[in-house]
């Protein structure tokens, strides 16, 4: 199993956890067997496309935090540090020059 593969797995079983969420719960939602989840957690099969993104949407999380855990936290941030710190910047020197 790659690198991404096997971090999915891992992210995939914090976030279930995190959220207090069985395996059976997370299949219901998803509207797969519950097999499929422990097949998945138990590193035998992989997800569709569409099941990441029906997971994703169970755990309440981006698509992309399944495969790097905080990645819409690290997205957020960066806008945070644009919205206050570059957009000023840039806003202060259209006023000055333009």
């Amino acid at each position: 199993m790659d690198k991404y593969a096997s971090d999915f797995v891992d992210n995939l079983i914090f976030y279930r956890t995190k959220k207090n969420m069985s395996q059976l719960e997370l299949s219901g939602i998803c509207e797969c067997a519950k097999s499929t989840i422990s097949g998945i957690e138990s590193r035998k099969n992989y997800p569709s496309f569409e099941l990441i993104l029906k997971i994703a949407y169970a755990l309440e999380i981006t698509p992309a935090d399944l495969f790097v855990r905080n990645a819409s936290q690290s997205l957020f941030e960066t806008r945070k540090v644009i919205q206050d710190e570059f957009m000023p910047y840039v806003s202060k020197f259209f006023e000055e020059h333009f």
